[in-house]
């Protein structure tokens, strides 16, 4: 394409402002749209990554089965069948990195005159690993900690602000329903689940102390459920050993009925990512519909313009340009039409994702890739509808087009 053409595409744009910001309008709400659609899709998706990073990978819990007695299904966990030996048969096992034992309660937290109702977690020492929980501050549970049942206790994120606002917890004394408990850490924040549960509004002591002095236990050793993480890419098997051993364990033989349950947590966040990847990608199609309603609308405004500009034409060929020039400076025009108006939207669509993230208080994330592949997708539609009207007018024979009126 000859450059000189391109003061002359511009001085023909300009001489009709509102028709050419018409035509760019097409464009402009089409790029503004993909931009704004990918960049919510992104935001979901990222979103839920966070929350599956934040679970950790590879996780599954073992829980008390729902044995059916007297006609009556029990729901899961209200029958204690697991036990610590359970635990650690099931760490022994090639196929599982670690497990931890938990028994878990609710219950009251209060610190001067400060009270909180939240989840407790009695577990050992693996508790953070097996959970990917990290520590904010202080330390964690050790295994002397479980083995001397002491009233340590290391707080979530939320428990720590409600109880202590913007001062550190470390050392201080809360009550557990009424007993003295040493604050020994505070997890790092994890936020909320995809289901919308706050992960930070816990608390973790000692397996022994639970079972013990806070809630008690129907039999030594008895534990509500087992998290586990199995070794890297070895969940589906992990999870196989783990049924097997547990059913030879408790001598469950035949058609008897499992006394437990083997849960992947994070079998609902992978469906959840998928979704969202699903999402992003009917976001971004339904957003470019409107690129090619955009497109069409360039072309119907090009057809005017060769139609009004037919003895221009004329006179141009009269003077020496070839077709090749005239077709050259058409699609020279509808290009610069597509690129302002691509640069116009994407600028309109990573600002409409700022507002919704101010004002909704969504997660969104811009990618460089979402915004080039817009810009360079209403280019194409540019190019292709403006093919049709740039080479009608260099069809036009010039005697023809020189008695245009």
């Amino acid at each position: 394409m000859n450059p000189a053409l391109i003061p002359e595409a511009v001085r023909a744009l300009g001489a009709h402002p509102l028709r050419t910001l018409l035509a760019m309008l097409g464009m402009i709400i089409g790029v503004g749209a993909v931009v704004l659609m990918l960049a919510i899709g992104d935001g979901a998706r990222a979103k839920v990554q966070e929350t599956i990073d934040a679970l950790g990978s590879d996780l599954f819990v073992v829980v008390s089965g729902a044995p059916t007695l007297g006609g009556l299904r029990y729901a899961a966990g209200s029958v204690p069948t697991l036990d610590t030996d359970d635990a650690d048969a099931i760490a022994r096992l090639g196929s599982v990195l670690d497990t931890a034992p938990t028994h878990w309660g609710s219950a009251q937290l209060q610190f001067r005159g400060t009270n909180w109702p939240t989840s407790v977690y009695g577990s050992t020492a693996a508790f953070p690993l097996v959970r990917n929980w990290d520590l904010a501050a202080g330390e964690s549970i050790d295994d002397a900690d479980v083995r001397a049942a002491r009233r340590k206790v290391v707080l979530g994120a939320t428990v720590a602000t409600e109880l202590f606002g913007a001062n550190s917890p470390i050392g201080e004394t809360v009550r557990i329903n009424g007993q003295p408990f040493e604050v020994q850490g505070v997890f790092r924040a994890k936020g909320q689940s995809l289901s919308g549960r706050d992960q930070d509004d816990l608390v973790f002591i000692p397996l022994t102390t639970a079972q013990r002095q806070l809630f008690g236990s129907p039999f030594p050793g008895a534990v509500r459920f087992i998290s586990a993480k199995a070794q890297p890419g070895r969940l589906t098997e992990a999870m196989k050993d783990v049924g097997a051993l547990l059913r030879q364990r408790h001598r469950l033989s035949g058609e008897m009925e499992d006394d437990f349950s083997v849960r992947d947590l994070t079998a609902r966040n992978e469906a959840a990512a998928e979704s969202a990847r699903a999402m992003r990608l009917l976001l971004g199609a339904i957003a470019s519909v409107s690129l090619l309603v955009g497109g069409i609308g360039i072309m119907n405004i090009m057809l005017v313009s060769v139609t009004e500009r037919t003895r221009e034409i004329g006179i141009r060929m009269a003077v020496g340009a070839r077709r090749r020039d005239i077709l050259g400076q058409f699609l020279l025009e509808t290009l610069l039409i597509c690129l302002i108006g691509g640069a116009l939207g994407a600028a309109a669509g990573i600002g409409g994702a700022w507002l919704a993230a101010t004002l909704f208080d969504m997660t969104v994330v811009v990618s460089a890739t979402a915004v080039i592949v817009a810009f360079v997708f209403a280019a194409s539609i540019g190019v292709f509808f403006g093919y049709y009207p740039a080479r009608k007018a260099a069809a036009l024979p010039p005697a023809e087009a020189l008695r245009a009126v």
